[in-house]
């Protein structure tokens, strides 16, 4: 005899992060590289009905449908209703035999093309400095918006580290991108205009008064972790 699961039994909690679940599930989906029909036929459902969770920000999927879907997208329930405190990433087991590559200039800079947050590392009279950023490439520099007078906008003239990485728990592998460069802050008011045009990252963080910071990337490393099967 089969266990009937209700069609839904979430909390009033829960129920206020579900807005986002659709939003979360096609990230996660797209992190495994899975399309819309493969993640229904491994989830017993209908593509058109994947489709609608993650295109509607009111649809409100039933808790058996979400365990199948956490089972194919290798997370959990929680996860993608947006519950409970987020673990620090990579806190998960290595795998059995990864492999550490060494990244070339060109695939490191596509794969700093392609995030939106990093971390800049700068020195300070008060010791090192490492904190996240919102950033975009323009022109093959990272550039981002900070407050005047913060410690990102002190480091104007300075040498820098810019990092940004991504793991994936689920499969055991990632990579990251270390940038080491000059800062300057950006004042000409045709180059503002440029990145304000071109850039797409704003901070998450907001803000008045923002001003530009340029990082060069003339010096780019990376790594990726491997893994086979």
């Amino acid at each position: 005899m089969s266990r009937q699961i209700p069609p839904n039994t979430l909390s009033p909690a829960a129920d206020c992060a579900q807005g986002d679940i659709g939003r979360r599930i096609a990230r996660r989906r797209e992190e495994m590289g899975l399309t819309r029909e493969e993640t229904a036929a491994r989830a017993g459902t209908a593509p058109g009905y994947i489709k609608y969770i993650e295109d509607q920000p009111t649809a409100t999927p039933g808790i058996g449908v979400l365990i199948r879907l956490a089972d194919v997208l290798g997370t959990s329930v929680t996860a993608l209703r947006g519950g409970g405190a987020d673990p620090p990433p990579g806190a998960g087991r290595a795998a059995r035999h990864p492999e550490l590559l060494v990244l070339d200039t060109e695939e490191c800079r596509a794969r700093l093309s392609t995030h939106g947050v990093g971390r800049l590392a700068v020195d300070t009279p008060s010791g090192p400095y490492i904190g996240p950023l919102n950033y975009s490439v323009v022109d093959g520099a990272v550039v981002c918006r900070t407050a005047p007078g913060s410690i990102p906008a002190a480091a104007d003239g300075a040498r820098v580290a810019f990092e940004v990485d991504h793991i994936d728990e689920a499969l055991s592998r990632g990579w990251s991108v270390l940038v080491r460069g000059r800062a300057r802050t950006v004042t000409d008011p045709a180059a503002v205009r440029r990145l304000e045009e071109l850039a797409y990252s704003a901070p998450w963080s907001g803000g008045e008064g923002l001003v530009w910071l340029s990082i060069d990337t003339a010096d780019i490393s990376g790594r990726r972790i491997k893994v086979d099967g």
